[in-house]
C-alpha cells in the first residue's frame, strides 16, 4: 500500500527494485489540479512528481484479488480501479501515461 500524498505519483519509486511500474488508467484529474498547473505553467511532469492530482491511495496486489478489493472500497462509496501495472525490470521505473503525455521517472 502507497498513499500517495507526500510523495505524489512518484512514491512507490522509493519502495521497489528491479520493477517497472507503469500507471496508464489514472482516474480523471480533478479541476484544482488542472487550476495549479494552469496559474503556475508548471510542467505535466513536474505536477505528477509533487502533485497527486486526485489519485491518493495504491494497493498492490495481484489481479486475482484485485475485484474483490475494488468491490469492498466502492461498498463504502469510495472510487477504486485498476490503473496500472507491475512489470520485470533490471531497474527501478515508473511510467505514466496521462492526456498530458507519458512521463518516465
Amino acid at each position: 500500500m502507497v498513499h500517495c500524498s507526500g510523495g505524489a505519483q512518484t512514491k512507490i519509486l522509493h519502495f521497489i527494485d528491479n520493477l517497472h511500474i507503469v500507471k496508464d488508467n489514472l482516474f480523471p484529474i480533478p479541476p484544482l489540479f488542472k487550476l495549479i498547473q494552469e496559474q503556475s505553467e508548471t510542467d505535466w511532469k513536474e505536477m505528477y512528481q509533487v502533485f497527486n492530482c486526485g489519485h491518493r491511495m495504491e494497493v498492490y496486489v495481484s489481479p486475482e484479488i484485485a475485484d474483490e478489493i475494488m468491490s469492498t472500497s466502492k461498498s463504502f462509496n469510495v472510487n477504486a480501479q485498476i490503473v496500472g501495472r507491475v512489470e520485470a525490470s533490471e531497474d527501478k521505473k515508473l511510467t505514466i501515461e496521462s492526456p498530458f503525455g507519458t512521463f518516465i521517472y
